[in-house]
């Protein structure tokens, strides 16, 4: 809804790790190092460019996003103002979109106040 800054820096993902994700009956949250996110539209896992694991709020997350444990961040990019992309070692991508009617997510980055809001 409220599209991503063309200033996202996300470069303090570089190099860390999720270690537990957070379901909630309307949200996915997840911390990567002082980066937390809460995710509140879908959330598509792929590797080799083929979707192979889902989440969108009110259901589970498919059984893929066990692939993303503990798997170190090696990129990450914002191709667009609709989508981050951040990649993990073992070359699966997350995909996170923004939505066109509701807040898609926040991004708290630690010591900072404000979140922002996409």
């Amino acid at each position: 809804m409220n599209r991503i800054p063309k200033d996202l820096d996300l470069t303090p993902l570089m190099g860390e790790f999720i270690r537990q994700l957070r379901v909630g009956p309307g949200d996915l949250q997840f911390t990567l190092g002082k980066v937390a996110f809460s995710v509140y539209s879908q959330l598509n896992l792929l590797r080799a460019g083929k979707l192979f694991a889902h989440w969108e709020a009110g259901k589970w997350p498919d059984p893929g996003f066990y692939d993303i444990m503990n798997i170190e961040v090696t990129r990450w990019e914002v191709p667009n103002d609709k989508l981050i992309v951040i990649e993990f070692a073992n070359g699966i991508e997350m995909h996170l979109e923004d939505d066109d009617y509701y807040e898609s997510m926040e991004i708290e980055f630690e010591g900072k106040s404000i979140p922002i809001i996409i």
